[in-house]
C-alpha cells in the first residue's frame, strides 16, 4: 500500500506538469523522482563537443533499423537496437556491426526479409567503411536485438553473439569469417524468450569467457495484444512491462571444448517473487564491475520496473545477489525505476566505482556512487545531471572522455518508446537529442556540467544503443548511435589535439581479451583507472583499448596493470599519442 507521502507527491506531480505521463496510464502506477527538483548550478561553463555527423560520407548509409512496426504496437518494436566498435579482421582498427529487426512472420513483407539481421561494416584504418556483410558469412535471420563481443575459444579473433526475440546466436569468427555454432555450443536459449544485454567474462576464474544473457519479459504476439494498452488521443499504444511476466537470464558457462552449460539457477543469479516464486528480472542492462575491490568480476543488471541487482562475484562461478544491501536496486524513496542502459566507471578518480543508469521520461538518470562505507548512494541531483536527465527517456549511458582532458564525461543517448507521445505529453517528442555532460573535476560545484553545444549531437533521433570508440586512429573517442528504427549515425569527434595514451591489453592467463583487468595510469599527482570491458551502455559492446589523456606539462606515465588472475605488471616510459599494446607476463 502506498505511503501517504508517496500519494501526496503524486497528487503533486500531476498538478504541476499538467500533463499524462505515459508511465502512469493504465498498467502502470505513476511514476515519482527522488530527491529536490532542482540541482545546485556549477560555474563552470562545459568546452563545446566537436562531434561531426559522417554517417554517409564514412559508408554506413544504407544501413535502416527495421522494426517490423504495421500499427499494432508491438512491445519489441520499440525496444531495439545494439550495435559494436569491433575490430572483426584483426587489422588493427575498428569496424562496425549492427543488429538489425526484420519483418514479423505474419507481416505482409514477411516476404521481404533483409539478407541478413547482422551487417558488418569493415573499416580502411581512416574512419571509412564498406560492407562486409556478405564477404564474412554473415546470413543471419533473427529478430535482432543486440551483440556482445568476446573471443570465447581463445585464438586471438573476436566472436559475436546476438540477441533477439525467439533463440540467440553464437558466430565463431575463423580467420575474420563467422560461422554459426550455436547448436553445438548449446548457448541458444530458448525459441519462446526475449533477450536483450549480453556481456562476456570470465565468471569462475578459469582463464575462458563464459557468457551472461539478460532476458527482458515473457512475450508473445496474443500476451501483447491482450494488454490492450491505449493512449488517449492516440488508441493502440507501446504498453509498459509491468503487465508482462518476468524471465530469468541465461548463464552459461565455458568448458574450454567449445560447449557451454547453462547454470543460471546454480549460480545464483536467478532472482524470484516472494510470493509466486516465478522469476522476477525484466532486464535490459549489464555492466561488469569490481564492487569489492577483489579480482573478481562482478554484475549489476538494469531492470525495467523491478529493482536493480548487483551480483557479486564468489570468484568460483557463483554470486550473491546484493542491490538492497548495496543501494543500487531503487531510488531513494525505495521505488523501482524503468532501468535501461548501464554503464560503471571511477568517475571522480577516487577509487570509487559510479553506476549510471537510464530511466524513463521524469526518471532521473541514476548515478549511484560508492561511499566509504561501501553502500552506494544516488548523487545525481548533487551531480549535476538528475534535474536536466528528466526531460529525457533515456536508453544508452555511457562514461567516456569526449574531450580529452582525463576526466570520463556522460553520454545519454535518448528516445522516447511511443511515436504519438506529444499528443498527450507535448513536453516529450518521439525524437530526442542525446545529452552530454562534462566532468567538470574535484573542485567544481557539481560533478557534471551539461554540455550546450554538441555539434552533431544536437540532432534528435530515437536513440537506443550506442558505442565509443577511435575509428580513425587520431586518440579521441567517436560514437556510434543506434536507433529503434530508421539510419544509424556515425559521429566523428574533431576534439583539439592533446596527450594521450591508448593501452591494448592482451591475456594470457586471464583469457585473450583481458577483460576483467584493473589499469592503473599516473600522470603528475592523478592516478586514473579503468576496468577492461567492451560491455557499455545499451545493447552494444565499446572499443575494449583504453584511452588516457594526459596533462600536457606532466612527466612520462607510470602504468600498473592488475590481471584478473593476480599478476601485476608495471611499466614506464610509454611513448604518448600511440597505442601500445601490453601483453599478461607469463
Amino acid at each position: 500500500m502506498p505511503s501517504p507521502r508517496r500519494l501526496a507527491l503524486v497528487a503533486l506531480a500531476v498538478l504541476v506538469a499538467g500533463v499524462v505521463i505515459w508511465r502512469a496510464l493504465p498498467g502502470r502506477p505513476a511514476s515519482v523522482t527522488s530527491g529536490p527538483a532542482a540541482t545546485v548550478r556549477a560555474p563552470a561553463t562545459a568546452p563545446k563537443a566537436a562531434f561531426v555527423d559522417v554517417t554517409s560520407d564514412a559508408g554506413l548509409s544504407s544501413f535502416v533499423r527495421v522494426s517490423g512496426a504495421e500499427g499494432e504496437k508491438l512491445l519489441p518494436e520499440t525496444t531495439g537496437g545494439g550495435g559494436a566498435l569491433v575490430d572483426v579482421d584483426n587489422d588493427g582498427d575498428l569496424d562496425v556491426v549492427l543488429v538489425n529487426g526484420r519483418p514479423w512472420p505474419w507481416s505482409r513483407a514477411a516476404g521481404k526479409p533483409p539478407a541478413s539481421t547482422v551487417s558488418l561494416y569493415v573499416n580502411d584504418g581512416r574512419g571509412r567503411f564498406t560492407d562486409g556483410t556478405a564477404a564474412a558469412g554473415l546470413a543471419v535471420q533473427r529478430y535482432g536485438m543486440g551483440v556482445a563481443a568476446g573471443d570465447f575459444d581463445d585464438d586471438g579473433w573476436t566472436d559475436l553473439y546476438i540477441t533477439a526475440v525467439g533463440q540467440n546466436v553464437l558466430l565463431e569468427n575463423v580467420g575474420g569469417r563467422f560461422h554459426d555454432i550455436t547448436a553445438q555450443a548449446g548457448v541458444g536459449g530458448r525459441a519462446d524468450q526475449w533477450s536483450t544485454c549480453a556481456t562476456w567474462f570470465d565468471a569462475d576464474q578459469d582463464g575462458d569467457l563464459d557468457l551472461f544473457v539478460c532476458n527482458y519479459v515473457r512475450w508473445t504476439r496474443e500476451i501483447d495484444k491482450a494488454q490492450d494498452f491505449s493512449l488517449a488521443g492516440i488508441g493502440r499504444a507501446y504498453g509498459p512491462p509491468r503487465s508482462f511476466a518476468g524471465v530469468a537470464p541465461l548463464f552459461f558457462v565455458n568448458q574450454g571444448n567449445g560447449r557451454f552449460v547453462e547454470r543460471a539457477e546454480a549460480a545464483g543469479l536467478v532472482m524470484r517473487d516472494p510470493v509466486t516464486k516465478t522469476p522476477a528480472a525484466k532486464s535490459l542492462g549489464v555492466a561488469l564491475a569490481h564492487l569489492n575491490d577483489d579480482r573478481c568480476v562482478d554484475l549489476v543488471v538494469a531492470n525495467d520496473t523491478v529493482r536493480n541487482y548487483a551480483f557479486r562475484s564468489r570468484c568460483d562461478g557463483t554470486f550473491e545477489e546484493a542491490g538492497t544491501t548495496l543501494g543500487v536496486a531503487y531510488d531513494g524513496y525505495g521505488n523501482a525505476r524503468s532501468g535501461m542502459g548501464i554503464d560503471i566507471a571511477d568517475v571522480r578518480d577516487d577509487g570509487a566505482p559510479a553506476v549510471a543508469v537510464g530511466n524513463f521520461a521524469n526518471e532521473m538518470t541514476a548515478f549511484f556512487v560508492r561511499q566509504a562505507s561501501g553502500q552506494f548512494v544516488d548523487e545525481a541531483i548533487a551531480a549535476g545531471i538528475g534535474a536536466p536527465s528528466r526531460a529525457y527517456l533515456t536508453f544508452g549511458v555511457l562514461f567516456f572522455d569526449y574531450d580529452l582532458d582525463g576526466r570520463l564525461d556522460l553520454l545519454a543517448i535518448n528516445g522516447h518508446v511511443e511515436d504519438q507521445i506529444t499528443i498527450v505529453q507535448p513536453s516529450q517528442q518521439h525524437a530526442q537529442p542525446a545529452a552530454l555532460y562534462w566532468n567538470a573535476g574535484p573542485e567544481a560545484p557539481a560533478t557534471f556540467v551539461p554540455v550546450a553545444d554538441t555539434g552533431g549531437l544536437a540532432t534528435p533521433m530515437v536513440g537506443r544503443g550506442g558505442a565509443y570508440g577511435d575509428i580513425d586512429g587520431d586518440g579521441d573517442l567517436d560514437l556510434l548511435l543506434v536507433p529503434a528504427t530508421g539510419s544509424v549515425r556515425l559521429l566523428r569527434n574533431d576534439a583539439p589535439q592533446s596527450r594521450w595514451i591508448r593501452l591494448r591489453l592482451v591475456g594470457t592467463a586471464s583469457g585473450h581479451d583481458a577483460v576483467g583487468t584493473v589499469v592503473e595510469v599516473t600522470s603528475g599527482d592523478v592516478t586514473r583507472r579503468r576496468l577492461v570491458t567492451p560491455t557499455h551502455g545499451y545493447l552494444s559492446q565499446s572499443d575494449p583499448v583504453l584511452t588516457f589523456a594526459l596533462p600536457d606539462s606532466a612527466s612520462p606515465p607510470s602504468v600498473t596493470v592488475r590481471w584478473p588472475r593476480g599478476a601485476v605488471q608495471t611499466l614506464s616510459g610509454l611513448a604518448t599519442n600511440q597505442t601500445t599494446t601490453i601483453t599478461e607476463a607469463q
